[in-house]
């Protein structure tokens, strides 16, 4: 996963609750003719060899009816793809689903014994947490409240007279993140690292892109009449009646279409000099008079600011023109509507089941996740650190930290090697590369120093009382780094999440403690195991930092070309081939993976999973020598290493989200994620006798090789 846009975590979670329904030259010969068909369960019982036994890969999940030459996505998981079909209230289904129930039984039970515990200290993050979770918990109350905690912020929106009155209310919802009209907050600047910016980017939609809007495909459609019943219906909740309904969706549509018209694509955002628009406080106050500047920073707490970054001015142009084309009336109605969306899952039952038939048609779940997910995932979105300080006590060890490290930095030593011996990369483009590297920083578990939410008041009176709340000190929190130095300590991710990230402007990847648990990591597991499950992960993020996007931040994470041209050039040519073999892949009928949307999470696969095979050569060599190497289970270490990235990636996911994944999501789908590297690796094909010919074996000509 990459890095993560600013005020996302809280509020972008929140407003989706009601919905519950990355991560992730070749050193090895093109394999022989005459090497052996490759083992599986059933032979190696037959073996002669004594039978080892392994961790964390089930040789029960293979489908041995499959070839791992002519479908490896198949041959490594099907049984298990078979055995594990979608619970109805998801709409996929993985390991990485079946670790998140492990790792929630754990935190409901810190959850409920903080909930129970009535005489914390008050202000203690015990405290908080356990208020919040109990009061997240309290349906009666909520039901009992209905709109009570939200009417302040109701009357502020109906009480807005012009546009000035606009601009306010504009500035309160920024500071509550409820998603209107823009994004906005304080940022690195990506072309001065040492120092923070307020960046405004393009937003201000419901659905989950701008094409929604546009495509005019028989799905797109239905979406779009599925969204007009979603607002009348959310509308009619609120009190209006089915003719003001009716016309209140009707403006919310229009004014979401002219934003989302002005939106520059997913691809296109993928191009950070593009997003990069520096302009003083008074040049844009100039371009965009509308949006009143000055005045919006100073309500925001942001008046101290002289530059700002306007990531996509074209699309501010048009939100100034449609501050002042579209009637007041119809504005205040859609941030009602942001309001009202972004805290459902905080309101009575009615609105966050009307959210969720919505969610429906997007993603396709039969059920809504019980309560106690929602509210949970809640609290870790809103309470992250206090909770995850809670969190780590009982789930991460300091053995699991001190192994990861020794993991990353045997990663890193293997990108290095192939920086070195890189052929097609100038010594000065290599010698850039690795002062990158080496200024790599890495976090395993947790934050070192843990976010001090004293001036954040948690009660059990209301849960959308505690949501504001808590809205609002993120907001400042954020917003009072504006002028100070780096804060480097600073988290993306709770310690709890199953993932993890790279941040360009930071150079750093941050692995969370919930991420390092099994099957992703086991201490207790082999090398090969781990290597090709969180190892892959690890390389994963670490090529992050070289992959299309990645690349074009230098070692101090500034937006800076550090290429010569030739080198860049021939990069861009290696990574059009990753392109054009995901562009062919098609999961359903006329639809096809977008290559340029995903293009940094394969180029992160592919360039990780080589790096770390080549780091687990090593590790092998270390501990082995010129020995023997024993297989586990009947297979050979480097069958176990690509078996293991295999698995972690076998996902049953619905159409619906599927095709709502290739449209979005710029990581491709679990079986190209499997399979799409692996059929370019000829230490791939040696491992498991793969010939030319067959179907997970790429012709010379067509294969890509970048690292």
């Amino acid at each position: 996963m990459k890095h993560l846009p600013t005020l996302t975590r809280a509020a972008a979670v929140a407003s989706v609750l009601a919905l519950a329904g990355c991560a992730a030259s070749n050193t090895a010969g093109t394999a022989s003719a005459s090497a052996p068909a490759a083992p599986n369960a059933a032979t190696a019982s037959a073996s002669t060899e004594p039978e080892i036994k392994g961790r964390s890969i089930n040789p029960a999940d293979i489908d041995n009816s499959v070839s791992p030459c002519e479908d490896f996505f198949q041959y490594s998981g099907g049984v298990w793809l078979k055995n594990n079909p979608i619970p109805s209230y998801a709409s996929s289904w993985g390991p990485r689903n079946l670790l998140q129930d492990r790792n929630q039984a754990l935190m409901r039970q810190i959850l409920e014994e903080a909930a129970g515990n009535k005489s914390a200290a008050k202000g203690t993050n015990l405290q908080k947490v356990g208020d919040f979770y109990a009061s997240a918990m309290d349906t009666a109350a909520i039901e009992a409240a209905g709109l009570k905690y939200l009417q302040p912020e109701l009357a502020r929106i109906g009480s807005i007279k012009d546009l000035k009155g606009l601009q306010s209310a504009m500035a309160r919802q920024k500071m509550l993140q409820v998603g209107s009209y823009f994004r906005a907050g304080v940022e690195i600047d990506d072309k001065n690292s040492t120092q923070y910016i307020v960046g405004m980017n393009q937003g201000g939609l419901t659905l989950p892109d701008r094409d929604y809007y546009l495509k005019d495909d028989a799905r797109s459609k239905n979406i779009r009449e599925a969204y007009r019943t979603y607002l009348r219906n959310m509308f009619k909740l609120l009190g209006d009646n089915e003719a003001t309904a009716a016309q209140n969706a009707t403006a919310v549509e229009r004014i979401e279409t002219r934003l989302a018209k002005a939106s520059r694509t997913r691809v296109e955002l993928r191009n950070p000099e593009a997003n990069y628009n520096k302009m003083t406080v008074a040049a844009a106050a100039k371009r965009y008079p509308n949006l009143d500047l000055p005045r919006l920073l100073s309500e925001l707490q942001l008046s101290a600011a002289k530059e700002v970054n306007v990531g996509q001015p074209a699309f501010f142009d048009e939100l100034n023109a449609t501050l002042k084309a579209e009637p007041l009336g119809d504005q205040k109605t859609y941030l009602r509507w942001h309001l009202v969306r972004s805290v459902a899952g905080a309101l009575p039952k009615a609105y966050t089941d009307e959210t969720f038939r919505f969610s429906q048609v997007l993603g396709g779940a039969k059920t809504q996740t019980v309560r106690w997910k929602r509210m949970l995932a809640s609290t870790d979105a809103t309470l992250g650190e206090a909770f995850g300080e809670l969190y780590v006590a009982k789930a991460f060890s300091p053995q699991a930290k001190a192994k990861a490290l020794e993991m990353v930095n045997n990663i890193k030593a293997s990108m290095a090697d192939h920086i070195r011996s890189n052929t097609w990369m100038s010594e000065p483009t290599k010698q850039e590369a690795l002062k990158k590297l080496n200024a790599l920083r890495v976090k395993i578990g947790y934050p070192d120093v843990w976010k001090d939410y004293s001036a954040l008041t948690i009660s059990r009176e209301s849960y959308l009382k505690n949501v504001l709340a808590a809205r609002e000190w993120e907001y400042k929190d954020n917003a009072q780094k504006l002028g100070k130095p780096i804060d480097r300590n600073e988290w993306g991710m709770t310690p709890p999440t199953v993932n993890a990230y790279y941040n360009p402007p930071m150079n750093e990847i941050v692995f969370p403690a919930g991420y390092l648990q099994p099957p992703f990591f086991d201490p207790e597991a082999d090398d090969a195991v781990n290597y090709g499950a969180i190892g892959g992960v690890i390389g994963h993020e670490i090529t992050h930092g070289f992959d299309d996007q990645g690349r074009q931040y230098d070692s101090q994470g500034n937006l800076r070309d550090w290429w010569t041209k030739e080198d860049a050039d021939e990069f861009t040519k290696r990574a059009a081939v990753v392109g054009r073999q995901y562009d062919a892949f098609s999961p359903l009928d006329s639809v096809h993976v977008n290559g340029k949307l995903t293009m940094g999470e394969n180029l992160a696969d592919f360039a990780g999973l080589t790096v770390v095979y080549g780091a687990l050569q090593k590790q092998l060599q270390q501990k082995y020598g010129s020995n023997p190497r024993p297989k586990i289970d009947g297979f050979t270490p480097e069958q176990r290493f690509f078996l293991a990235w295999a698995q972690l990636r076998r996902t049953n996911i619905r159409a619906e989200a599927l095709r709502q994944q290739i449209l979005t999501d710029p990581h491709s789908p679990g079986q190209y994620r499997t399979i799409g590297p692996l059929m370019n690796m000829p230490q791939f094909y040696e491992a498991f006798g793969c010939q030319e010919g067959q179907k997970m074996v790429r012709a010379q000509a067509d294969r890509a090789k970048i690292w």
